[in-house]
């Protein structure tokens, strides 16, 4: 098993990707769209600054996955029944993500799969 860290090679990366999504749930843009109304659900983007600049899901709280494990307790509420997703561009930071908040004792985390790219293309709304 290949933990992600920063700085770590590509094989590295996609061998976390991989190990992480055999430990979290994923879920697709179409079932993720109509959760995004519900207060009992938190939208956490994990990708770069740059990245959330450009435009993010609206009302999403941003945490690059680099600080997950350090200020994942300051900005993520840990309330028994909120569920929480994950994303990033594609899904594949979002599951690292998910498995590290996981890790952490959240118990109602899941990654969305395609990311926001696969958001957008499911007709989820955005903002800059």
């Amino acid at each position: 098993m290949t933990k992600w860290r920063p700085g770590i090679d590509a094989a590295g990366y996609e061998e976390a990707v991989r190990d992480s999504r055999t430990r979290i749930r994923e879920i697709r843009p179409r079932e993720a769209i109509p959760m995004h109304a519900r207060s009992d659900v938190l939208f956490l983007d994990v990708r770069e600054p740059q990245e959330w600049n450009l435009f993010h899901i609206p009302g999403a709280v941003h945490l690059p996955l680099g600080d997950v494990e350090r200020r994942a307790r300051d900005v993520v509420p840990s309330e028994p029944q909120r569920t929480i997703v994950a994303y990033c561009a594609r899904g594949n930071r979002s599951a690292i993500g998910a498995d590290m908040l996981r890790e952490m004792g959240y118990t109602d985390v899941v990654s969305l799969a395609d990311g926001i790219r696969g958001w957008v293309d499911a007709g989820g709304e955005v903002e800059q």
